[in-house]
């Protein structure tokens, strides 16, 4: 089974949570907002600051807001920031691992297509999209504690 990890999940939470309420918030609002456990969203924000896809603000009244609009963060992002490359073969050109029968496979290079085609439809998916999608199914919206605010 292809899925992503419960991180780049648990990231996609957070994010859309970030980008429903618009303002600056703090890993424990996070937290407590989405039933995350505290010390997961701290260890998801690192991820996500260093991706540039949330900009920490310190203070007092510090914590986080989105580094970019929630249009122009698409899935692939939060995937690449919390997972690293999208491969889904240790013979795809982006990934970071290598194959142990490299030399003589017959189908090495060709999951790059595959690949490719994983990665551009992750990169058509946004924050934005993600965010008005759990607002159609409004029971999980509200178990989850999110306001119904639209984003765009």
């Amino acid at each position: 089974m292809f899925k992503v990890n419960k991180l780049t999940d648990y990231a996609t939470v957070v994010l859309i949570e970030i980008a429903r309420s618009n303002v600056v918030r703090s890993s424990q609002h996070l937290s407590e907002r989405t039933g995350i456990p505290l010390p997961t969203v701290a260890k998801l924000m690192k991820s996500l600051n260093k991706a540039k896809l949330v900009v920490s603000q310190r203070g007092a009244g510090g914590g986080y807001v989105l580094g970019r609009k929630p249009g122009e963060i698409t899935i692939a992002d939060v995937i690449q920031a919390v997972e690293g490359p999208i491969a889904l073969t240790a013979c795809a050109d982006t990934s970071e691992e290598h194959c142990s029968i490299e030399a003589i496979c017959p189908v090495q290079g060709k999951w790059n297509r595959v690949n490719t085609a994983v990665r551009i439809a992750l990169t058509e998916v946004t924050l934005a999209d993600m965010a008005e999608d759990v607002m159609t199914f409004g029971a999980p919206a509200a178990r989850a504690g999110f306001n119904t605010g639209a984003v765009k």
